[in-house]
């Protein structure tokens, strides 16, 4: 697999990537989601090329929005329908929900948003690693705007920029 990236003059120039650069992408998968997040070049190296490519692969893009889906579903921001339920019997009172505690009034406010970006992310075609990054990024952080009440950042700004994010 050849990939595009910057030589030592600022061209691109075709290159080879070699398997232990997808290793690498994938054992820095965060740290590489934060700096494409943040505007990094998936130019700039290797294994931004190759944490890029895996971002923006229409499996993985269906995955995030599948995901954010489900955090609609459980907040009650879906239908009721749609909501998860535990089984009843014995056991039932002593199951714990498999995730994080969701900021329902956040993600209330912002439902229609989550769902038009869950939509964007499941469309064919090709969308910038950033934006991908920065869906990735609200949806691991357990201390970001999703996940808890208190967090600084405020929802509908992050998805906002992801959303212009993604559409560049």
């Amino acid at each position: 697999m050849h990939v595009l990236l910057d030589d030592e003059l600022g061209r691109l120039t075709v290159r080879r990537l070699r398997p232990w650069h997808r290793w690498l992408a994938r054992g820095l998968a965060a740290r590489l989601d934060r700096q494409l997040a943040d505007g990094a070049r998936p130019e700039a190296s290797a294994i931004l090329a190759a944490r890029s490519m895996f971002l923006t692969s229409v499996e993985f893009r269906r995955g995030l929005a599948a995901s954010l889906r489900r955090i609609l579903a459980t907040s009650g921001a879906a239908s009721p329908d749609a909501r998860p339920r535990l089984a009843a019997g014995p056991s039932a009172t002593f199951a714990r929900q498999p995730f994080p505690p969701l900021s329902q009034d956040r993600i209330a406010r912002s439902a229609s948003e989550l769902a038009g970006l869950a939509d964007f992310l499941a469309e064919q075609g090709p969308v910038p690693a950033q934006g991908v990054a920065m869906v990735s990024q609200l949806l691991s952080d357990g201390g970001g705007p999703l996940y808890r009440a208190g967090s600084r950042d405020d929802l509908d700004t992050v998805i906002e920029r992801a959303s212009q994010a993604l559409i560049r």
